[in-house]
């Protein structure tokens, strides 16, 4: 008991009657009874309070957890979304190349099919070169020796493939003069660029004549720079020699034509 209860009690002992003294005894003891029973509950709650604290710092450290590996779930389903467009953007973009391809295809076939029957007589071939479909003639059909007057044979052919360019809508035509690797030099043609684009303006008027719109049709000269055979050998020479009507490809089917359609009338 601390000293200065101990005092009181002497005190009030010496000074109160026997009764008196009983009941402050009592009542002492009921609050120090009380007070420990405070203590135990605050000891109690301390210990409590203790406890929260621990489980809220593991729930705010699983909280933290689970929001990083919900950042890290989303960042995952957007790199993901990103894939998916790519992948979808790339598979579009196949889909679009594939229906160009098989257009050409039927474009190509389309066009063996309208020239079978001269194909078949050997007046000419159709071929694809350097992705542009080709109507290939041997000049020698066409044309004497070093010049661009079309021969009778001549006329009848470049009239039946005019026939057959005539049908087919919307489309143009190049004419190109392809000569062997032999030198010129005459009056009317002083070289073989003049000789080749002498031979493809000849061509060209026949064509408009027989039904090719003049607006859908141009003349070139490609001399011997552009040959498919060695002009080491006769063989080879007359392959040269030739005239080709190239079916000039469509750009405004080509990936990106818009962008470049803009890019240039932005130039102008």
């Amino acid at each position: 008991m601390p000293r200065y209860l101990a005092i009181a009690v002497l005190l009030l002992s010496a000074c109160v009657p026997k009764g008196r003294y009983q009941d402050a005894l009592a009542e002492q003891e009921s609050l120090r009874v009380q007070v420990d029973k405070l203590e135990a509950r605050n000891t109690q709650l301390s210990d409590t309070l203790g406890r929260l604290e621990t489980e809220l710092e593991a729930s705010e450290a699983a909280l933290e957890e689970t929001n990083r590996k919900l950042a890290a779930k989303v960042a995952e389903a957007g790199e993901l979304q990103e894939d998916v467009e790519e992948m979808r953007i790339a598979l579009q973009d196949a889909e679009m190349r594939k229906a160009r391809a098989d257009a050409a295809l039927r474009e190509y076939r389309d066009l063996v099919t309208r020239f079978q029957s001269l194909i078949d007589a050997g007046t000419l071939q159709v071929k694809v070169i350097d992705g542009k479909m080709v109507v290939e003639l041997a000049t020698d059909i066409l044309f004497s020796p070093g010049s661009a007057t079309l021969s009778s044979k001549g006329t009848r052919a470049v009239k039946d493939v005019a026939a057959v360019l005539a049908s087919i809508p919307e489309r143009h035509y190049q004419v190109a003069g392809h000569t062997d690797s032999v030198p010129i030099a005459t009056d009317r043609f002083p070289s073989n660029w003049h000789l080749g684009s002498g031979r493809a303006i000849s061509v060209v008027p026949l064509l408009v004549a027989s039904g090719v719109s003049p607006e859908r049709v141009s003349a070139a000269s490609s001399s011997e720079y552009q040959p498919v055979d060695t002009n080491r050998t006769k063989e080879g020479r007359s392959a040269n020699r030739r005239i080709e009507i190239i079916v000039v490809p469509d750009l405004s089917t080509l990936p990106g034509y818009d962008e470049l359609e803009a890019l240039t009338e932005g130039a102008e």
